[in-house]
């Protein structure tokens, strides 16, 4: 909550004759109730997540984040080199939430890197291309690695990514849907980073899932309800 402005006092000792010409106040210093304001400092987060986007070259996760934390698309990206972070303060159910997002290479050289981000992370963003087939059968190995590192409270998400090259799909979405209902608490979408379409949504979605662990909102089932967006 903003801090109450300070009033203004009036100014002590000024001309009292009806006869003296107003004095201009044109580059004049501050006044010392102006120069008492001080700016509230932000206000600390409610809580702070660490939210992992791992799967095979090219899928586009550094797009994901970028256009999530910056609102920006670049069609020449980089591919990552070991680990890439970023960071964004979200306002959700009321509460002030600081998302670290770790974005990872795709290489296999660099799993024994990018392993050890897993243990901490609260969420996990799993990415596959739509117009490439081999990214998608990549995804069980990538849940190996989740299976093998990563916590077992930890939300997961699969998504299809580059929607916008529909024309060149190669994966449907009955096949992302249906990998995603075989893994207890999964859920699935699609996305494009190059259109920002359902971008927001992902991670929104995803920290939702996350406060209701955390704080226990409510008690999941075994077998959660697929929910798409």
């Amino acid at each position: 909550m903003e801090r109450p402005g300070v009033p203004r006092r009036k100014g002590e000792g000024g001309p009292s004759s009806s006869n003296s010409r107003p004095v201009s106040t044109s580059g004049a210093s501050p006044s010392p109730a102006n120069s008492r304001r001080r700016r509230q400092p932000p206000r600390p987060a409610d809580y702070k997540l660490q939210v992992i986007i791992i799967g095979s070259r090219g899928v586009g996760k550094t797009s994901l984040m970028e256009r999530f934390t910056d609102d920006t698309f670049s069609e020449a990206c980089k591919s990552t080199v070991g680990v890439d972070f970023k960071i964004k303060s979200i306002e959700l159910r009321g509460k002030k939430i600081r998302l670290q997002i770790w974005d990872t290479a795709g290489q296999e050289r660099f799993n024994s890197i990018t392993s050890a981000y897993y243990r901490s992370a609260k969420g996990i963003i799993l990415v596959y291309d739509i117009t490439k087939k081999e990214t998608f059968e990549d995804v069980p190995k990538w849940m190996k690695m989740i299976d093998k590192y990563a916590s077992e409270d930890a939300e997961l998400l699969l998504v299809g990514n580059k929607l916008d090259c529909e024309v060149d799909r190669t994966v449907t979405r009955q096949q992302g849907e249906k990998f995603a209902l075989q893994i207890t608490g999964m859920r699935f979408c699609e996305a494009s980073a190059k259109d920002n379409y359902n971008v927001s949504e992902i991670f929104l979605k995803l920290v939702d899932d996350i406060l209701n662990k955390v704080v226990g909102v409510h008690v999941k089932t075994s077998v959660r309800r697929q929910v798409h967006f």
